[in-house]
């Protein structure tokens, strides 16, 4: 699952509104550059399936954000048989360690930094042991959250990446960080579709902020979809998404593996 939006009020825009921002950066002789990341898969199911066969369909490549703790045998075949699919890691086990009324968290300062730290490097070898070279050594922490201390102690876990929600910002962690921007998913609102004005509408303001500079105009921008509890709205707002950008000239849809290849300074984690 994720955090929510940056604001309890996401921008709006219209399907109008993306195609005209996409022709903004053609203008501008820019490509804009988008990725594509998938949380909480452990095993095959018929929403896995298709969220794979939409990604090989459409051509984008979608990045798997697999919980170690849970994950099946079942899994690597589907993954191995699928060209555009990449395995991130996401967390350890999903648990939240959080007491409440705290946010949920797995990673946070609630336990010992090097006890958290060696459970992530268990899951870094049960993922490699699994996928091999499919599994990337980049991060994805449960609900996007993560305590200071943790991420310093990534690169020494074997972590060479780093995926939240939010524009990015530069620190001093030396890993690449590439994050996602666009959550179709009303979590406080039943899990239901959000909406094309909103989910748009965060997409749009990402895209315009780095083709003008306010945000990191290199970091691509993420869409960050959950097949387990996707509904009908939802689904067709991806499909049509990846669909709508695929087909526009400017847009250029990059895998995990191509976006983590070059070490960055991560940024300072919300």
């Amino acid at each position: 699952m994720t955090a929510t939006a940056p604001s309890d009020s996401p921008p709006r825009a219209g399907w109008d509104a993306l195609t005209a921002e996409l022709d903004a950066w053609a203008a501008a002789g820019r490509a804009a550059t988008l990725w594509w990341r998938d949380d909480d898969a452990v095993e095959p199911t018929p929403d896995l399936d298709r969220m794979i066969a939409l990604s090989v369909e459409i051509g984008a490549p979608l990045a798997l954000a697999v919980i170690p703790a849970g994950v099946t045998d079942a899994l690597a075949p589907v993954v191995d048989a699928a060209p555009t699919v990449t395995v991130l890691q996401h967390g350890w086990s999903h648990t939240n360690h959080a007491a409440p009324p705290a946010k949920k968290t797995e990673l946070g300062a609630d336990r010992p930094t090097i006890a958290v730290l060696a459970e992530l490097a268990e899951g870094r070898s049960v993922l490699d042991r699994r996928f091999g070279q499919r599994a990337l050594p980049v991060l994805v922490p449960p609900w996007n959250r993560i305590a200071p201390g943790t991420t310093a102690g990534l690169p020494g876990a074997g972590f060479a990446g780093l995926s939240v929600f939010g524009p990015r910002r530069v620190s001093t962690v030396n890993m690449m960080c590439v994050n996602t921007h666009i959550d179709p998913v009303a979590w406080k609102n039943g899990k239901r579709f959000l909406g094309d004005a909103e989910s748009l509408g965060m997409a749009v303001a990402h895209l315009r902020a780095r083709r003008l500079g306010t945000v990191d105009a290199a970091e691509a921008t993420g869409l960050l979809t959950h097949h387990l509890v996707m509904d009908g709205e939802t689904w067709a707002f991806t499909e049509r998404f990846l669909t709508v950008t695929r087909r526009h000239p400017a847009a250029r849809w990059l895998s995990a593996d191509t976006l983590f290849a070059t070490p960055f300074a991560a940024e300072g984690l919300r």
